[in-house]
């Protein structure tokens, strides 16, 4: 069936250099060439650039200076007819253009529709335009490196060949059960089943072995800071950006919100949330802030403690302590600049295996030793993206998790003298969990709504 033809503005808006509207489709090259005042672009190469005017059809007056990329399919993103107009990028030219596209035949793509024509025309999986949304969003250059590796097909090839492992066990069952003059058919079918299904599960449970760290790049480490107000929560947040995002001040309790920051910790991103200080209080507004920090807190990967070195520890610091003890917590005695009234002991006795650390946020003092023990606690130290194929999609994990689960029963149902005919509908399962990874056979509902979540013009 072929499709219409699309457009949508493809950079961000503000102002810019340049910005940039996509048209794909059957019509994108003769919509353009009606607009364009220069080379007959029915005419041109595929994949040249040609500068000259745009005309609005209605007045027939030049609306922008452009040049415009010519793309004849197959060899393009969507495998269609793709052309992008690129103009001035401030937000009046960039829009006039897209009205003009719109205003001489095409229409308004939906968000993610030129990523899911790139899907539907098997250019790429759904598990690859999956991570093009990962690429763009991704907030360190190991993120973005991951994101790569499954755009590039690295988890496709490797969902396939497990796939293509199990078709082939199931196709010799088959044919073994077909032919059952043969001696030992029985006991052949069930070796063969039996080896295959553990290879597939070996690698299916080394996937997810990489999930937690595979989601951690993607979303980032949601990392709570929490203290008694005035120890230096904010003061920590901006040494970890950088930059005063959050309000600090001498008076405690004004941090009245919750504040949100990203930040690349040996190349993990770090979702940063500075919390009001969790303490009973009467004021409305603050109570507001502390009941969001609670929930904060209970959705946190990782806890960062702030204690003061110049205060005595407080009920409220030890009810801390107990409220986060089997959490991951690293404990931060800072203002080290102070007079010692801390007592460090008792901090070593409450923290028990968790790390603490001393800073002097103020003389920017101890924070590459926060970063280290925020990699030493959840990935040893370092993170090896280069060779190994993470997982971090939420969907991709379910279906590995379920997929893990139809191998488990095969296995069982074996050892406990199930037919090999009943064995293979959880084999056969496993096969179509997996091939949902890659889009094959998946619902189109589903397919809707993974690529509602792209932004416009992608």
């Amino acid at each position: 069936m072929e499709m219409d033809t699309i457009t949508a503005i493809s950079t961000p808006m503000g102002e810019g250099a340049i910005a940039i509207v996509r048209l794909s489709g059957p019509e994108a090259v003769p919509i353009a060439d009606t607009l364009f005042r220069g080379k007959d672009l029915n005419q041109v190469d595929s994949h040249t650039m040609h500068y000259g005017k745009l005309i609005d059809p209605q007045t027939d007056e030049v609306a922008e200076e452009v040049m415009v990329s010519i793309m004849r399919a197959p060899k393009t993103f969507t495998r269609e007819d793709v052309v992008e107009i690129n103009c001035h990028g401030g937000l009046v030219s960039v829009n006039r253009v897209l009205e003009i596209a719109l205003a001489s035949g095409a229409r308004l793509a939906e968000p993610g529709e030129f990523t899911k024509r790139a899907f539907m025309n098997g250019r790429i999986d759904l598990s690859q335009a999956e991570a093009v949304m990962d690429l763009i969003r991704a907030k360190t250059d190991r993120a973005m490196n991951v994101a790569l590796k499954q755009m590039d097909g690295r988890l496709s090839h490797l969902i396939q060949d497990l796939r293509q492992k199990l078709l082939e066990t199931l196709a010799h069952v088959e044919v073994n059960i077909d032919y059952p003059e043969y001696d030992d058919v029985e006991e052949m079918s069930n070796d063969m089943m039996r080896e295959k299904t553990k290879e597939v599960l070996e690698e299916v449970d080394n996937l997810l072995e990489t999930a937690r760290q595979g989601k951690i790049l993607r979303e980032g480490l949601g990392t709570a800071i929490i203290g008694r107000p005035n120890v230096g929560k904010s003061s920590l947040m901006n040494a970890l950006v950088h930059e005063n995002k959050a309000i600090v001040t001498e008076i405690p309790g004004t941090t009245r919100d919750v504040i949100e920051e990203y930040v690349n910790v040996r190349g993990v991103p770090l979702r940063l949330v500075d919390t009001a200080g969790i303490r009973e209080t009467e004021d409305i507004v603050e109570r507001i802030g502390v009941e969001r920090s609670r929930q904060v807190l209970k959705e946190a990967d990782l806890i960062l403690l702030v204690l003061n070195y110049g205060d005595e520890l407080t009920e409220e610091d030890r009810k801390l302590f107990e409220a986060v003890h089997d959490m991951n917590v690293i404990v931060i005695v800072n203002k080290m600049d102070l007079d010692q009234k801390l007592d460090l002991d008792e901090v070593k006795r409450l923290a028990a295996d968790h790390p603490v650390i001393s800073t002097a946020l103020i003389r920017e003092e101890g924070i590459d030793q926060l970063e280290n023990a925020i990699a030493n606690t959840f990935f040893e130290g370092d993170l090896d993206a280069g060779d190994m194929t993470y997982v971090s999609n939420v969907r991709h994990v379910q279906l590995l998790k379920q997929a893990k689960q139809a191998l488990e029963d095969a296995q069982n149902g074996m050892d406990m003298g199930v037919p090999i005919d009943v064995v293979q509908i959880d084999v056969t399962r496993t096969w179509e969990l997996l091939g949902e990874i890659i889009g094959d056979a998946v619902h189109e509902s589903l397919i809707d709504q993974l690529f509602s979540q792209f932004c416009l013009g992608k």
